[in-house]
């Protein structure tokens, strides 16, 4: 080959190089576009504030990773997508899915009472099907809100045991099993112990053995010890004041939270749904199905943006500006984490935070439309919520007639007393473990106030008008009575 067939043999490989490093560059130019956006968004996250692990899935690979601000203050130690969260409601759909799984084995029927493998249960007339747990539609009163009205803290050490003895004290059901949604941790709480029952292995055991180990989640556990070392932790935080202060957590339960994992380690369990290596497709379209009522008819979660959202075993489904999603999040003291998953384009979103006003709703579905802005539709107008008509935010009552609501009353439910006094004009609720629980008037004898939730009080007179006691609500109790010893 003489000199010049040599020049021009080179100057047409290099005119290869350059189209094809060309189209690299376009590629590398739209991805690190897609990256400045995510990057964007976690801005404020420095080495001086808690906040986020973040990884993409998209066909079953994780096309994006990253870690954002501290894992620990503390120490500085920065955030990774390898860094533990604790992801709190995030844990339900493994719980779920480990029902599927002992269903699937022919071990359990969601048909079956959850008296049958948890006989301590009240039998309070009507059968709870381990369908009506899965589905939150037990009417089983919320672990969370007996405890806190019993005098409990969310940050003192709850084990599984506290909370199977508080469930077994309950005297009533808030509804009808089967007929409506109200959202339950301890249906959640029992189907791990029916696992545990069934299986014969510790809930951690059996997850580990059954999803995490064949999926290679070597960093996901359940956290069923608050004393255990977990390697790589993140803890949370939240800021008061100007300034950032920890969110201790002391769970030593499962079930309905306590899963430990990671953003990559998620990425592999939002995958799995996709390309099955635990479970089966016909096992994952059961479990992605709207969880059903007992007459037949889906189980509505709520209403967004005109979009009607369905409960789906752990999951929440709906259809997000034309898109059919599946999704959850969770919040545990300053923890806050989201999975979301858009099956029809293969893509799924993790993002975990340690920093308790992370907005994870708005921030995964920021992130999501990064990715999908050519097939999501416009969103919809945002509707302005009409003010409560006739809503009382202030209380009215003279001090004579607060007089007459004092007293001490106890629950045989939760086995515990708190006392009613009238102070400077206003009704007070006491406990000894509690800070004073100032309440404000609703209606008559109808106050609200708070303990660790929002709560109503209700005071119910006897036919000469003297105070015999009063009922406690909040978001997971329709009413705990509370009688007056003196």
């Amino acid at each position: 080959m003489n000199l010049a067939s040599r020049r021009a043999r080179h100057l047409f490989l290099f005119g290869i190089v350059l189209a094809l490093a060309g189209k690299a560059a376009l590629g590398q130019a739209a991805d690190t576009s897609t990256q400045r956006a995510i990057d964007a968004l976690f801005s404020s996250y420095n080495s001086n504030t808690p906040g986020v692990a973040i990884a993409v899935v998209k066909n079953g690979q994780v096309v994006f990773k990253k870690g954002y601000g501290v894992a620990n203050l503390e120490y500085g130690l920065p955030i990774t997508p390898g860094t533990v969260f604790h992801v709190a409601s995030v844990s339900k759909q493994f719980t779920a899915f480990s029902i599927y799984l002992l269903e699937k084995q022919g071990k359990l029927s969601f048909e079956d009472d959850i008296r049958k493998y948890v006989p301590e249960m009240p039998d309070l007339g009507r059968p709870v099907r381990l369908r009506h747990l899965l589905a939150h539609t037990s009417g089983i009163r919320d672990q969370w809100a007996l405890l806190t009205l019993a005098g409990w803290r969310m940050d003192d050490v709850i084990t599984r045991q506290h909370i199977l003895k508080i469930l077994s004290r309950q005297r009533e059901l808030n509804f009808e099993p089967g007929t409506a949604f109200s959202y339950s941790n301890s249906g959640y709480t029992l189907l791990a112990e029916v696992v545990r029952r069934v299986s014969g292995q510790s809930f951690a055991a059996f997850t580990r053995q059954n999803i995490f180990a064949p999926l290679g989640m070597t960093s996901t556990q359940f956290y069923e010890d608050f004393n255990q070392v977990v390697r790589n932790r993140a803890y949370s935080y939240e800021k008061e004041n100007g300034a950032y202060i920890k969110k201790n957590l002391n769970y030593s339960n499962a079930g309905a939270t306590s899963l430990l994992t990671t953003a990559e380690d998620l990425a592999k369990w939002a995958s799995n749904f996709e390309h099955p290596v635990v479970g089966d497709a016909e096992l994952i379209a059961r479990f992605n199905a709207p969880s059903l009522l007992d007459n037949g008819q889906p189980v509505v979660y709520a209403v967004i943006e005109g979009e009607t959202n369905y409960h789906a075993k752990g999951q929440i489904l709906r259809n997000y500006r034309g898109v059919a999603l599946w999704n959850h999040g969770g919040h545990d003291a300053g923890y806050r984490a989201y999975l979301v998953r858009f099956p029809s384009e293969g893509l799924s979103i993790i993002t975990l935070s340690n920093d308790e006003h992370y907005e994870v709703l708005k921030t995964g579905l920021t992130i999501a439309g990064l990715y999908l802005k050519d097939r999501l539709k416009p969103r919809p107008a945002a509707d302005t919520p009409a003010a409560p008509a006739g809503a009382r935010t202030t209380g009215g009552s003279e001090t004579a007639d607060l007089r007459s609501l004092e007293g001490e009353f106890y629950s045989r439910e939760l086995s515990t007393a708190y006392r009613a006094k009238a102070v400077a004009g206003k009704l007070i609720l006491a406990h000894d473990r509690l800070e004073d629980i100032e309440l404000s008037e609703a209606e008559q004898d109808t106050f609200q106030g708070r303990i660790e939730f929002p709560v109503t009080v209700k005071f119910a007179r006897d036919s000469k008008g003297s105070v015999t006691g009063f009922t406690l609500a909040n978001f997971g109790v329709t009413g705990v009575r509370f009688d007056r010893i003196r």
